[in-house]
């Protein structure tokens, strides 16, 4: 790898937080950037650089959350960012908005990009009801209104900070903080005004998430569920069947497809069938089995031997693992289903 393509993703490793870089111009990168420091942890960075693809994965998060807020301003040149449930593509003039809690990937596109971006910490944007963190990688256009006087306010400090003494820097910070406060406050206001249908679309997606998260519980129910939304059970039931689906069939399918994974990883293949399928809230093995069958159309058992031997014939390592939760399983304790 260049040189400079590695202190190139050292450096913006520490303008936002810790990410993994991959270009596919590593071999001859051309990258630059000025940070101009504004005080209580706020700065303002002015880049342009190559095809880049940054990648802030879960277990990044988890080693090290400087908890910022960053937006960008696009001014040159094209990129996507995936949230895994949502998606954006970015445009020219407009503020993105991005968050060093959250995981995430965000590529440009072939050409060199040009932009300006804004490291705040979270603390200081001060928007009620933690409200804040649902507008994170919402778009603010930078043409028109509160984000056309961000924009101006930046572009203007960019151009030329000779005018300027060490002194003005926490004002200048402070000016900045109000603008995106406001900026924030006035999406978090046009949120509030929507539609009801949109609010219950935000509703089923937070509830698939506090799904996703509580699947190893055996309890886990639609009742559940509702009442950790604070909702009644036929409301929640009429969101999910919007998307022509049921809460019951959500959760068992995620539970399937997770387990499905794990039989398929060569290195927790000495970790017993049963172990797997109570790992996921499956605590009868034969209940599993039958669900197993039924939505992949094979018993575990056979998925894992397809697995291994695809695994063996690659010449991947089918070592036990000591991963995660199945760390203190025994191998044969137990007939696999």
């Amino acid at each position: 790898m260049d040189a400079r393509f590695e202190a190139w993703a050292e450096r913006m490793g520490r303008t936002h937080a810790p990410m993994q870089l991959t270009s596919d111009r590593t071999a001859d990168y051309h990258g630059h950037q000025r940070v101009i420091g504004l005080g209580d942890d706020v700065t303002v960075w002015p880049a342009t650089f190559d095809h880049l693809v940054f990648r802030r994965t879960p277990k990044l998060v988890r080693q090290s959350d400087p908890e910022t807020i960053h937006l960008s301003l696009l001014l040159k040149g094209e990129g996507a960012a995936d949230w895994g449930r949502e998606q954006a593509a970015y445009r020219i003039n407009d503020f993105h908005t991005n968050s060093s809690s959250r995981s995430w990937d965000i590529a440009t596109g072939p050409d060199p990009v040009t932009l300006v971006g804004l490291e705040i910490p979270r603390s200081l944007v001060v928007v009620p009801g933690h409200r804040a963190d649902r507008f994170i990688g919402g778009r603010v256009s930078g043409r028109e209104g509160i984000g056309a006087l961000l924009a101006q306010f930046l572009l203007r400090l960019v151009a030329d900070t000779a005018p300027y003494q060490p002194s003005d820097a926490p004002r200048l910070g402070t000016v900045v903080v109000d603008l995106v406060t406001a900026v924030f406050a006035q999406a978090v206001d046009a949120d509030l005004r929507r539609l009801p249908e949109t609010h219950g679309r935000t509703l089923t997606l937070r509830a698939k998430s506090y799904i996703r998260r509580h699947l190893s519980d055996p309890d886990l129910t639609p009742a559940g569920v509702a009442a950790a939304h604070h909702v009644s059970r036929s409301y929640l039931y009429r969101l999910f069947q919007a998307e022509g689906l049921t809460v019951a069939s959500y959760i068992r399918d995620q539970r399937l497809e997770k387990a499905r994974r794990d039989l398929a990883d060569p290195g927790l293949h000495a970790v017993p069938i049963h172990a797997v399928a109570a790992r996921w809230g499956f605590p009868r093995a034969a209940e599993f089995t039958r669900a197993f069958r039924t939505a992949y159309g094979l018993p575990p058992s056979e998925l894992r031997e397809q697995a291994l031997t695809e695994a063996w014939r690659g010449g991947v390592d089918a070592s036990p693992s000591s991963r995660g939760p199945y760390a203190n399983d025994t191998a044969g304790t137990s007939p696999a289903p």
